[in-house]
């Protein structure tokens, strides 16, 4: 089985172990997630599934991605075969607005329609989320790179927390890589070593230990951390 999944993020709370201490929580909506595309390694030279989450409403998709979910009714002219009568159509699947590839090291017993659940996970399992952090917008130095700043005192004048040099003068730009003010955020982001503490079949609930990146209703991407 397939132990990846996404979801949603709900948001933190906590709960009580079977010791009665507090254990810090993130509540991710998981699932469930159906099997959109099955690729093999002699067909497409890698064993992977596409896995798709996130019901929408049909006019959101264009037709390219309806065509691939198996939503879209085919003309057939006057004389030819079509392709419901011959048996290549695909099985229509739910509209779905996140579609993610899970690659694999041998062929997975998953065929197109077959659904994930948060079933697949257990208790005290280690997992890998793959998020996209909180996008703080343009910040300085000391926020972006965690700088300590200049002395208060002893000489220092308004320039607390003004960001060092930009190089040499010679070369008239600013190198790449230098660690100046900019963009903060909003980029992938991936936590390992996270423990999930609990699971809800009913509710399609993943209960992880510790902060996941993302900001509530943001895509989380949950895998089984390798070697864990």
């Amino acid at each position: 089985m397939v132990k990846s999944i996404l979801g949603s993020k709900v948001g933190m709370t906590q709960v009580f172990d079977s010791q009665g201490r507090v254990v810090p929580v993130t509540v991710v909506q998981a699932g469930p997630c159906y099997v959109t595309q099955v690729k093999t390694r002699d067909r497409d030279g890698y064993d992977a599934v596409q896995i798709g989450f996130g019901e929408t409403h049909s006019h959101r998709l264009n037709r390219p991605e309806l065509g691939h979910l198996g939503r879209l009714a085919f003309r057939v002219k006057k004389g030819e075969e079509s392709s419901e009568a011959s048996g290549s159509a695909r099985k229509a699947l739910p509209a779905l607005s996140c579609l993610r590839e899970v690659r694999l090291e041998a062929p997975a017993d998953l065929s197109l329609g077959d659904v994930i659940s948060v079933a697949t996970f257990a208790e005290g399992d280690v997992v890998a989320v793959t998020g996209t952090s909180k996008g703080k917008g343009f910040a300085g130095a000391m926020k972006r790179h965690h700088f300590h700043g200049q002395n208060m005192t002893h000489g220092v004048m308004e320039v607390h927390r003004k960001p060092m040099s930009s190089g040499a003068t010679d070369a008239a730009r600013t190198f790449k890589g230098v660690k100046k003010p900019g963009h903060l955020g909003d980029e992938r982001v991936t936590v390992r070593g996270l423990k999930i503490v609990r699971v809800d079949p009913e509710r399609n609930l993943l209960l992880i230990r510790g902060a996941v990146p993302g900001a509530n209703g943001s895509l989380i991407y949950v895998r089984a951390q390798k070697g864990a």
